[in-house]
């Protein structure tokens, strides 16, 4: 057995966020995934919630917080590193990890539920991978129920009917912007992967499996596409580069995306968390956005706020920030 096992799904972004790290920093690990000959196994080390992913660590207690495994992975094995040598691509870096996890998964997962034939293609992924590999005989009865119940929580995580055109318009805008930048950049913050790297692309590598999001973003988004099979086994291609190198393709990125969509549905939704309150509504670039409210990524943003402000006296960080519209939410 080795140091780690890692239980996860090839359907689950996180999953891939977190094996793609594993397989960065170069450690010997166990896959599972989850599946009904191993249920037993699963849940014996779950913890509250039974999702993947969830690592088991030689030396820390069980996460199941992706975010929270790489980070703690980033300490007890620095090297290869995945934080950017200037500090304010360091946070810049925090900035968009968030946004893979709590944004562009909206987009990922209204492009799945919402469509056909993305959703029985993904219900039917999702058996495949329960019965160990192995799509049973009677198989159809199974797989309209799985799609069924993931389209019926579209409108928990905000991807119902009447967000629909603003979180598609989201993630196309961003896929092209990225591409931009990734025509002159191996990784988003130069030669090597940064968290921003595994959390974004683990979203659209789930994209690339699901047919209308993937059509568009081969057709489209090329760059964004060869960047998504490097990011499942990275290898550092060199140095990090300051932003000073990376700005002219990374602002874009927040003053047409981030800025517009991302930054103030965050901060909308950590206010409600703090007041309590069950709904909210964000106005966004292109409109009104309703949602309930969402109390993990209300306090994901407070960490990322947090780290935020104590760059508060980094000068490239704040100009940056306030340049492409971002640091009112972001303070």
């Amino acid at each position: 057995m080795t140091d780690y096992r890692l239980f996860g799904a090839d359907t689950s972004p996180y999953s891939l966020k977190v094996r793609a790290f594993l397989r960065y920093k170069g450690l010997a690990f166990d896959w599972i995934s989850r599946s009904r000959d191993n249920e037993s196994d699963f849940q014996a080390n779950a913890q509250r919630v039974a999702t993947v992913p969830l690592l088991v660590s030689p030396n820390r207690p069980v996460s199941q917080d992706s975010t929270a495994m790489l980070a703690a992975l980033e300490a007890d094995h620095p090297e290869p590193s995945a934080v950017p040598d200037d500090p304010a691509c360091a946070v810049i870096a925090l900035v968009l990890e968030d946004y893979g996890d709590e944004w562009l998964n909206k987009c990922m997962f209204q492009q799945r539920w919402s469509q056909s034939p993305d959703r029985e293609a993904a219900a039917l992924r999702v058996l495949t991978q329960l019965y160990d590999g192995k799509r049973p005989r009677a198989y159809k009865a199974q797989q309209t129920q799985i799609a069924e119940r993931m389209a019926a929580r579209l409108p928990l995580v905000g991807a119902d009917v009447e967000n629909r055109e603003t979180l598609d318009s989201s993630w196309r805008r961003f896929a092209l912007r990225l591409n931009a930048h990734l025509q002159d950049h191996l990784f988003i913050f130069g030669g090597r992967p940064s968290v921003a790297d595994f959390a974004i692309a683990a979203q659209f590598q789930q994209m690339l499996l699901d047919p209308t999001p993937a059509d568009w973003l081969q057709d489209n988004a090329p760059f964004v596409v060869a960047w998504c099979e490097h990011m499942e086994d990275p290898h550092a291609g060199g140095p990090f580069e300051e932003l000073g190198a990376l700005s002219a393709t990374l602002a874009p990125l927040f003053e047409d995306e981030l800025s517009a969509t991302y930054l103030p549905w965050a901060s909308a939704n950590a206010a409600s968390a703090s007041r309590d309150k069950k709904r909210f509504s964000a106005t966004l670039g292109d409109g009104i956005f309703e949602q309930s409210t969402q109390r993990y990524a209300a306090r994901a943003f407070r960490a990322v706020r947090s780290a935020v402000a104590k760059s508060s006296d980094n000068t490239a960080l704040q100009d940056f920030l306030a340049t492409v519209g971002a640091r009112k939410y972001l303070s």
